[in-house]
């Protein structure tokens, strides 16, 4: 290793002993960013210490829910991770997870789309997971064109990289048309679902026709051709079939029958994703399913909380998409329910919130007996556009509050709290408190 780099990594490593030790915050992006002006080739000389290789999950959502769950099945098969569990997808925050001392098996890392080109070259992961792309943080991400040719930048400087691709998705199968090694990831079946208002990927990605579907999953996804041109899904080399909702999802990959108590469709696809990824590395499927079993999550991400004995559900939605699937999830949930909405408009938020008219919030207009809460830095522009949609929203400052207030309803509602980027924390952080009051 260079000395440069030695010295690099010394001095963020010291800053992440004071981070955490010191000042008692989380090290996850600070110390990486450090070593990057030190060293901006840091991730070449870090990767040294991997001694299987790495493996990175990308796309627009479900990012650290599926890069966690490798890493879990990944450790729970024996082998040792380094990994950024809390999120931190930027180079910086690549850097630090690969920061402590010790050599491991594997890297783990969720990378952010327009970080690609900062990490892939320099990492060469052994396999890229590709979930999904969509739509998101206008400001900083602008057109899908810019993501796509990001993505595709990277791999070209990283031939030697497996990409494991939604082959539903026709961003993602274009980006792999660039690719020499690939393996898909599907729904293999209709699931007969209520359509988004509003979708991507309409137009033939090579020739401009519009595309053809044989069905729909949602947005785009689904099983498209072209009826111009050969550009279409490719075979599914992992095929979810017979999928089931019943008390969380099951459903079938080959011989093995995969099963969580966790719902919604996009959750699917990320366990699909990480069921190709861990099969990849040689993880058993009976692992796999062990894990899924135990899986908690503890970053926001469908996180159950207990507030003096209401059931109160955290989860991020910070684009048309995500809220669209947060809101089918929490409309299959029959009983009584609240929902409170927290928008800001931080830059990591993205400054632009114009998206939230692609969003169907109609869906919730004609449900019975359920409460809407509008909060966060844009809660007035959040309240007008729920009018606009039939839906009479309170303006509420704080997740206490909705939880305040949806406790002395009449009768028990489930709250659903559903946050952009920059709000999921403090959420989270509040929730916690909350429910260490009781």
């Amino acid at each position: 290793m260079r000395l440069r780099s030695s010295f690099a990594i010394l001095v963020a490593r010291a800053v992440s002993w004071v981070e955490r030790r010191i000042l008692h915050v989380g090290a996850s992006a600070m110390p990486g960013r450090i070593a990057l002006r030190l060293d901006p080739h840091l991730i070449s000389a870090l990767s040294a210490k991997l001694k299987k290789g790495s493996i990175v999950v990308c796309g627009t959502n479900g990012k650290t829910t599926t890069n966690n769950v490798i890493c879990q099945i990944v450790e729970d098969s024996g082998n040792t991770v380094l990994c950024n569990y809390a999120g931190a997808n930027m180079d910086s925050g690549v850097v630090t997870a690969l920061l402590p001392g010790k050599k491991a098996d594997w890297g783990v890392l969720e990378v952010d789309e327009l970080s690609t080109p900062k990490i892939v070259p320099f990492l060469k992961p052994k396999y890229m997971v590709l979930l999904n792309i969509f739509r998101d943080q206008l400001d900083r991400c602008g057109e899908i064109d810019t993501v796509m040719q990001a993505i595709i930048s990277a791999l070209e400087q990283s031939p030697e990289t497996t990409l494991i691709y939604n082959a539903d998705d026709p961003f993602c199968s274009f980006i792999a048309s660039h690719v020499k090694r690939t393996i898909t990831f599907g729904i293999g079946e209709d699931l007969h679902l209520p359509q988004d208002r509003v979708t991507g990927g309409r137009f033939c990605l090579k020739c401009g026709t519009l595309m053809e579907y044989d069905y729909h999953q949602y947005g785009q996804l689904g099983a498209f051709h072209c009826p111009k041109c050969d550009f279409g899904r490719a075979p599914l080399d992992f095929a979810a079939m017979h999928i089931t909702f019943t008390d969380g999802i099951s459903f079938s990959v080959g011989e093995t029958r995969i099963h969580t108590c966790y719902n919604g469709v996009y959750m699917v696809y990320n366990l699909l994703a990480a069921f190709s990824a861990a099969w990849s590395l040689g993880c058993s499927t009976d692992v796999f399913q062990k894990t899924i079993d135990q899986y908690q999550p503890k970053n926001g991400r469908l996180q159950e909380f207990d507030v003096q004995g209401h059931p109160i559900v955290l989860n991020l939605a910070k684009n048309p998409t995500g809220f669209n699937q947060n809101m089918a999830l929490l409309l299959q949930d029959k009983g009584a329910k609240a929902v409170y909405f927290i928008i800001n408009d931080n830059d990591n938020d993205g400054n632009d919130i114009s998206w939230l008219w692609d969003v169907d919030f109609e869906r919730l207009s004609e449900e019975q007996n359920m409460v809407v809460y509008a909060g966060g830095r844009r809660m007035n522009d959040l309240q007008v556009r729920l009018k606009y949609a039939g839906i009479d929203a309170q303006l509420v400052e704080s997740v206490a509050d909705a939880a305040k207030r949806t406790r002395e309803l009449p009768t028990e509602h489930k709250l659903y709290v559903l946050t952009n980027y920059s709000a999921l924390v403090p959420a989270q952080r509040e929730l916690r408190t909350l429910s260490r009051q009781e």
